[in-house]
């Protein structure tokens, strides 16, 4: 006979099955079609004022057509083409184009217009220096800090000032007068690239979307009303210096506010991933398509992302107050030669500049003059399936989270106090005395069964997916490098398996009512725990990217408040016992036949109540004459997923109720349940459901796809494998106080998956072509030996990096020697004797047959002379052939130093650290330019021990002596031939490997030096 439902939407295996499976399917498929696909550029080549997709993806080909960093003269012709470009698009858009022409601008070959009301002023900056330092890293055994590193850098960057509407008619840059009071804004990208990167994303989107901005802003009716300055800075690649050196033009006092483009992968979306303050992030909320997570915000805050942007130099240096928004992903193409417009598409372009436009049109607008001064609180943000972006202040995050820690108990209490007074404060109640009765007439009410199955169940699950991320980190580390997603469905199927079937088998043993309402209080206990450490952080460390985790135990207390308040449907206990023990109700029991999985009801239909007493008759002789024939399982025996017989334990209860009662009870659950509405479990699901699975969903997809690919950065191995095993099991919870109640199909279905991807995730080969590992390489002449050295940095487990060494003709036959990183934690470098470079052009036929030492020795020259004999002092001039960066290494840290033509000196940036400076960098603008340096070290018996850790030379009078290392760097790769050591790893490495620079140059050539 089948099964008749009297309610689709009860509490029973198929309506909670159907219901709930259906609402996470729906809920995944809009979390990943969300997360995964970039909006669509408009088929309108002209959906904003002034702009034109089909230029801007024009000019990013353009760009990303060739390496341009910042030492390569293809950088030059970068430059001059982004000048040229602003010529047009504001020659087309204006009429009285200004080329400023002071004392801070090079003399460029466009024409001047007379007028001093232009709406843009170019200026195209090449005297701006600028000298600064960063201190040394800490020594982990004695907390000191080491040395650090001091640069000079002469930049090269352009930016358009576009005139406000408040912004008066003054040229007050050039008349030495302050800008207006008011401020205006500042937007940023980059036109440098790496050298080994094509710099599609990185930063080449970010460039062209501000040509559209220019284009946009001077567009007729568009002026903005403070003053717009679009910075193109060159030098970001290395050490941000093309930010420092914007700080040393009298432009850089005019913005109050900034919006910082950047990229660290290749296409995707661009994510608003770190913000000043609540106010400057809501200009962000007019994007058409926000993107964003607070959560990338606190990861920078502890210091968990080691890369760093211009937003650094904006914020701690000049002061503003803006955001931060970058391309994050694949980070296994950022830095690489498939950071190129193939790896990307138009949709990416449209999404970074769909969202610049509207947020600079807010922070032009929106902001008045004295709250653009104010620091502005701290914020919370994050975007609602890309459509909605919420914000609002972290002290406002903490006052709910306080609010919930203590209102939410104290409610729950109440209840709990108001259902003990009107006597249906089931839970927790064994028995139940009867009116006027004795401990003989009582009714056990069995108020205790549930209370530890959740415990049961939720325990082993989440630690069976804690113990998968541990096995993959041993077997298969590097797996999610390529298969995010194949971890993603290992460990949901395992955890689901794992709590499905302890709840079924617990349910079997000791059925009950209350296991949904006991499965939410411990949800409550444990999420009132976690919230208490979720605030904490939130008031000291000013963490407000546990937001998920507030809001995940406010549907928790919903939930259980409902389930609470469900109990008032119940008949007092009093009046159940009393109904019990009446003499004058009694009841056949009811034939429970069915198995737990497969959802029957306590009692059968009407219609099998009213069978024929024949039938009945003829059923109860069938049985008495049971022969060796006759099944093992009786209909009068109760049966389960696991097909053993399940005694009644209350046979007194059974009895104790009419059959339209009894009919509405669960197989062997408490009589006194009957009255429990079968309904509100869906209200209970969808409030634990909906809101927590979106926002932790949410969280969670960006986390993997910020750390999947780290791991090739020397980043830990595991933390990926552990947060998705914590996120799994967030993710399931909501789910997890109904599991006893679905079928079998489910299940069995995600067992088979997690059979798959377990075997796929500990067997399958963790990198491919289209997630490439990414390693490092260098190379280091010795210009005064002619021995060169090449290396390639990268991960250490594994035999990887020394299978890629070995795929190299150069290198076989070489014993390769691998050592822990120095300058990547985390990491290790393989090196072996390399292909000569020839990154200096030689114009001699014999080039070939001259010896290294001697071919390489006009690479690089210097002199060195003492200043003061009895002072440690001197002067260094340096020089290299086809370069414009240099550097000089120390044995000694220096204490002071000056460069020839240097700006005066910037409080902001001191010139050396507390601990002195073991290397100082040398940027020229100009080719082969000589660097005249003086330098002061410190020397005697009471030099502090970092000074004293290397061995001085005493040289005449009271000095010491300074030994170190001149270093000229090379970072040109456009020609094959050049550093013929690279293009072999990128010729006959394998597939799935991806190139990237491990340093400043790609090349570095370096002679000793003695004073």
């Amino acid at each position: 006979m089948g099964i008749r439902f009297s309610n689709p939407i009860g509490f029973t295996p198929i309506p909670v099955t159907i219901i709930s499976s259906f609402v996470y399917v729906a809920l995944f498929v809009a979390l990943l079609t969300t997360h995964l696909i970039v909006p669509s550029a408009p088929s309108n080549n002209s959906p904003i004022a002034g702009i034109d997709l089909t230029e801007a993806w024009q000019d990013l080909q353009h760009v990303s057509g060739v390496f341009h960093p910042y030492n390569s003269r293809r950088n030059d012709e970068t430059r001059d083409w982004l000048l040229r470009r602003i010529e047009r698009i504001l020659a087309s858009n204006t009429r009285g184009l200004m080329f400023d022409r002071s004392k801070y601008l090079h003399n460029t070959q466009f024409r001047a217009a007379i007028s001093r009301q232009s709406p843009a002023v170019v200026f195209s900056d090449v005297t701006s220096n600028v000298t600064f330092s960063s201190e040394g890293k800490k020594n982990d055994s004695t907390s000191d800090r080491e040395p650090g590193v001091s640069v000079y850098f002469e930049g090269t960057n352009i930016f358009v000032y576009i005139r406000g509407s408040e912004d008066g008619d003054q040229d007050w840059w050039s008349t030495g007068q302050q800008p207006p009071e008011k401020g205006g804004v500042l937007v940023n990208a980059h036109y440098d690239s790496v050298s080994t990167g094509y710099g599609a994303t990185d930063d080449g989107v970010g460039l062209v979307t501000i040509l559209q901005i220019i284009k946009h802003f001077t567009t007729e009716g568009k002026k903005p009303k403070k003053g717009i300055v679009a910075l193109f800075n060159n030098g970001e690649e290395d050490y941000l210096n093309g930010a420092r050196a914007f700080s040393q033009h009298p432009m850089s006092k005019f913005p109050r506010t900034f919006l910082n483009l950047e990229g660290a992968g290749a296409g995707g979306k661009a994510v608003m991933f770190r913000s000043t303050d609540t106010q400057v992030t809501k200009a962000y909320q007019k994007a058409m398509y926000p993107f964003a997570s607070v959560l990338s915000g606190d990861a920078f805050k502890r210091g968990l992302i080691r890369s760093e942007t211009d937003y650094r130099v904006f914020t701690e240096t000049l002061g503003f107050r803006g955001l931060d928004v970058a391309f994050y992903e694949p980070r296994a193409r950022y830095h690489t030669d498939q950071d190129d417009v193939r790896h990307t598409d138009a949709n990416s372009l449209w999404h970074m500049l769909s969202a610049s436009i509207p947020t600079l049109e807010a922070l032009s607008s929106d902001m008045s003059g004295s709250d653009s001064d104010r620091q502005g609180s701290d914020a919370v943000w994050f975007d609602l399936f890309g459509r909605i972006l919420a914000v609002f202040e972290l002290h406002t995050l903490f006052a709910l989270s306080v609010a919930l820690l203590v209102v939410a108990p104290l409610i729950l209490t109440a209840v709990g106090i108001a259902l003990y007074r009107v006597d249906k404060l089931y839970i927790f109640s064994r028995k139940k005395q009867a009116p006027n009765g004795d401990d003989v007439d009582s009714v056990p009410l069995h108020g205790w069964k549930g209370f530890f199955q959740y415990l049961v169940l939720l325990v082993p699950a989440s630690a069976a997916v804690i113990g998968l991320a541990f096995l993959i980190n041993k077997v298969n580390p590097f797996i999610i490098y390529s298969s995010p997603y194949a971890v993603w469905s290992m460990m949901l199927s395992a955890w689901f398996f794992v709590a499905w079937f302890l709840s079924c088998a617990i349910d079997f043993l000791r059925p009950s009512a209350l296991t949904r309402l006991y499965s939410l209080l411990w949800l409550f206990v444990i999420g009132w725990i976690i919230l208490v450490a979720v605030a904490v952080a939130e008031k000291r460390q000013k963490i407000g990217g546990g937001y998920f985790i507030v809001f995940y135990f406010l549907a928790v207390f919903l939930a259980t408040l409902l389930a609470l308040l469900e109990l008032f449907g119940l008949p007092r206990k009093s009046q159940y016992a009393e109904e019990v023990n009446s003499p004058n109700i009694g009841a056949t029991p009811r034939h429970r036949s069915q198995s737990i999985s497969s959802g029957q009801p306590l009692a059968q239909a009407s219609e099998e109540q009213q069978r024929p007493e024949s039938s009945e008759r003829q059923h109860v002789e069938a049985d008495e004459e049971a022969t060796e024939r006759t099944s093992l399982l009786r209909s009068d025996r109760h049966t389960t997923f696991a097909h053993y017989p399940h005694r009644n334990e209350n046979p007194t209860e059974e009895h104790a109720l009419d059959e339209t009662k009894e009919r509405k009870v669960y197989l062997g659950e408490q009589a006194w349940s009957w009255s429990l509405p079968g309904w509100l479990w869906i209200l209970q699901f969808l409030l634990l459901s909906v809101i927590p699975i979106i926002l932790t969903g949410e969280v969670a997809l960006f986390f993997t796809s910020a750390t999947s690919q780290t791991l090739a950065d020397g980043s830990s191995i595991l933390l990926p494998y552990i947060a998705i095993a914590f996120f799994t099991i967030l993710l399931l919870i909501p789910v997890s106080p109904f599991i006893h109640r679905y079928t079998y199909h489910v299940p069995t279905f995600l067992f088979i998956a997690f059979v798959g991807t377990l075997i796929y995730n500990l067997l399958a080969f963790p990198f491919s072509p289209n997630n490439r590992l990414k390693v490092y390489f260098d190379q280091r002449v010795d210009l005064d030996t002619g021995i060169n050295t090449v290396s390639l940095t990268g991960i250490k487990d594994g035999p990887y990096l020394r299978q890629i060494a070995t795929s190299l003709p150069s290198a076989a036959g070489q014993e390769i020697t691998c050592v822990d990183s120095k300058g990547r934690l985390g990491l290790q470098e393989c090196s072996w004797h390399g292909l000569p470079p020839e990154v200096v052009p030689s114009i001699s036929p014999l080039r070939s047959e001259i010896p290294p030492e001697f071919r390489y020795a006009g690479w690089l020259s210097y002199d060195i002379t003492h200043g003061n004999m009895t002072r440690n002092e001197a002067h260094i001039t340096v020089s290299g052939k086809n370069t414009r960066a240099c550097k000089l290494m120390f044995d000694t840290p220096i204490s002071d130093f000056s460069v020839s033509g240097a700006a005066a000196e910037d409080e902001r940036f001191p010139k050396v650290p507390t601990e002195g400076s073991k290397e100082l960098r040398l940027w020229s603008r100009t080719w082969e330019k000589p660097w005249h340096v003086k330098v002061r070290w410190n020397g005697g018996k009471d030099n502090d021990r970092s000074f004293q850790s290397v061995g001085l030379r005493k040289q005449q009078g009271s000095g010491h002596g300074l030994n170190g290392r001149v270093v000229c760097l090379w970072s040109d790769a456009n020609e094959s031939g050049v550093i013929p050591a690279l293009d072999e790893v990128w010729k006959y490495a394998p597939t799935w490997v991806a190139v990237s620079k491990n340093s400043d140059g790609l090349v570095e050539g370096s002679k000793r030096f003695l004073v």
